[in-house]
């Protein structure tokens, strides 16, 4: 904790992060922030934290988004509470007066047609020196996004142990939440990366080896940044765009997966109280709260949930008789 030792915060400081640890979070960007919010009080020379020490060190990530400072400032604000539990009179932020957030932004929901003309424009995709295997790479990333709901990092962290050819399944280790899950794949998604692993070399083929390789000598996967210009390239190729006309996110492939999922659910009259929580644990998430967030009430939607309540509950509801109550 190289800046925040010299502050007097700083005994208080480790115990939290300490704690937080011992729990299970990760906390590496807390850790951060907090030790700039410690290094920012022990320049003020202040004995106590104030509302004039957080509005300065609040100065010091003017040049953040107001969603990114909001964030930090949270940050801060539950240490302090922490920090209350043994100083009764410290001091709080008071949340009313962060930066609002920005809305939300709504994902866009890819359909089927949607998925397939962006598989046939990998076919349009040329090879550079940096990855020859740019084709089957994007097809392959593509596939998993789209048939599993992986998160962007999770695909890229993917080695070629992680994929049991004998079992279908890939197995995500210890990722968001520091969970671990094995999912099983649709056939098309094994099919695919079968023909993957077959088209590389051997040395290529190592339990170590990323799972997705490019096809540069050192066998590297893509970065975050390049999978993405990748997937926008498709997007370019195939026009698809938000209704807003942004380029879809890598992170909508999810949302997409999800949403697919539940109304296939509602198609087979599956129980969704029983099968909530399979996606939930499908997708890597902690609760059922955090996969509502990826199960907007679109039309769709509500037409499955209408019909589904019209079949079972349908004869309990009948019209009002002309001139009956209102």
């Amino acid at each position: 904790m190289p800046p925040a030792a010299k502050s007097w915060l700083s005994p208080m400081l480790r115990r939290y992060l300490d704690l937080q640890q011992a729990v299970g979070r990760g906390f590496a960007n807390e850790r951060r922030v907090l030790e700039t919010f410690a290094a920012v009080v022990a320049t003020t020379g202040a004995a106590e934290l104030t509302p004039g020490v957080f509005a300065r060190w609040c100065h010091t990530q003017r040049h953040l988004t107001p969603t990114v400072r909001r964030q930090r400032m949270r940050i801060v604000r539950n240490f302090c509470l922490y920090r209350r539990r043994t100083v009764p009179q410290a001091f709080v932020p008071d949340p009313a007066s962060f930066p609002h957030p920005h809305p939300p932004v709504r994902p866009h929901l890819f359909s089927d047609a949607e998925l397939l003309r962006l598989l046939a424009a990998t076919d349009r995709l040329r090879p550079v020196a940096r990855c020859p295997l740019r084709r089957p790479f994007f097809r392959v990333a593509l596939i998993l996004l789209s048939t599993t709901g992986l998160r962007r990092g999770e695909l890229l962290r993917l080695t070629v142990q992680d994929y049991d050819p004998q079992t279908a399944t890939l197995a995500i280790r210890a990722s968001k939440f520091h969970k671990s899950r094995l999912l099983p794949l649709a056939p098309d998604a094994r099919q695919a990366l079968d023909a993957h692993l077959a088209a590389r070399r051997p040395n290529r083929r190592r339990p170590e080896a990323p799972l997705l390789w490019n096809g540069y000598a050192d066998g590297r996967t893509y970065t975050a940044s390049g999978l993405t210009d990748g997937l926008r390239e498709l997007l370019r190729l195939t026009g698809i765009r938000t209704a807003d006309g942004r380029w879809p996110r890598v992170h909508d492939y999810r949302h997409a997966f999800a949403l697919r999922v539940l109304l296939r659910w509602y198609g087979t009259g599956a129980d969704l109280h029983a099968k909530l929580p399979l996606l939930a644990t499908y997708l890597g998430h902690v609760s059922l709260a955090s996969t509502e967030y990826y199960l907007p009430f679109i039309p769709a939607l509500a037409r499955a949930a209408s019909q589904r309540f019209g079949d079972r509950y349908g004869a309990l509801v009948q019209p009002v008789a002309p001139g009956g109550p209102s």
